[in-house]
């Protein structure tokens, strides 16, 4: 017979998953109450998941749609991923937001900055209105894109994120790799695509909205650069070979996914970014 939560579980649950608890915080009353893994994890799921559920439902707001689910609630430490062996370093709920260790061997990312560099131009983001490029201030980067399968390169490690996120290979945008010098960022932004601006009806034909994002460190700035998720008062570090994903079920700031890329104070940041969609993306 199913487990029943408490009264005032759910509650407690709640509170401190908005507050940004880990996850092992949720589970730890459940199972210190004597409940099983399984038990727990699913229950700690069923209430944040309802309670997004039932917000934008009596807010108005978009419908949950299915996202990547890499890892479970206090799963295993190292995942195998083909030939390498990923940590799990931390876990989030809400937002959820998970940070890998060891994604990509410094052999790979040295070779995807050299690749990169002599490709550079500077960074542009979605104009509302048009749909167009434009560069802006909020975005003082460099990039350039890789197709997906582009190259030996850009497909092995396609591969490992297909099989890491469990998502689709094919619905993976093209791999953008961005160099940030001094002084360099990306204010606080969300990475879907806001489907109230008339510029988001061409990117949407192409692979529907997206669902997911993965940024790939390829260096260790000196100092800065970090990635920083203001409502959650939570922050990555760019540490070389790591990375930090994190998933958004609507076009909604509910999801708590606004994010930035702080200033680099001093060096270089370089990073690649690999943007996931609902459906094949061509």
């Amino acid at each position: 017979m199913k487990r029943e939560l408490a009264p005032g579980a759910v509650e407690r649950i709640l509170v401190m998953a908005r507050a940004g608890q880990p996850p092992d915080a949720l589970l730890q009353p459940l199972l210190d109450d004597g409940w099983e893994q399984g038990e727990a994890t699913a229950a700690v799921e069923s209430v944040v998941r309802d309670w997004l559920d039932s917000h934008a439902r009596d807010s108005g707001l978009p419908p949950s749609v299915p996202v990547p689910s890499p890892i479970d609630l206090n799963g295993s430490s190292i995942l195998q991923v083909g030939d390498r062996g990923v940590s799990v370093l931390a876990s989030m709920l809400l937002p959820r937001v998970i940070v890998f260790g060891g994604l990509l061997g410094d052999d790979e990312c040295d070779e995807l900055v050299e690749m990169s560099r002599p490709k550079l131009k500077r960074s542009t983001i979605l104009d509302p209105d048009s749909g167009g490029d434009e560069v802006h201030v909020d975005r003082t980067s460099a990039g350039t894109f890789f197709p997906r399968g582009g190259n030996a390169l850009c497909e092995r490690i396609e591969a490992r994120i297909a099989t890491l996120l469990d998502w689709p290979l094919e619905n993976g945008e093209a791999m953008q790799v961005m160099r940030y010098g001094p002084g360099a960022e990306y204010r606080p932004h969300h990475d879907y695509f806001d489907p109230a601006w008339p510029g988001s009806i061409g990117p949407l034909k192409r692979g529907g909205q997206r669902v997911g994002s993965l940024v790939m460190y390829l260096n260790t700035p000196r100092r800065g650069g970090a990635t920083t998720f203001p409502e959650a008062s939570f922050e990555v570090a760019a540490v070389k070979g790591n990375a930090v994903f994190f998933s958004y079920d609507r076009p909604h700031p509910m999801t708590r996914t606004l994010h930035a890329g702080a200033p680099v104070l001093e060096g270089e940041k370089w990073i690649a970014t690999k943007w996931l969609r609902e459906r094949r993306h061509d």
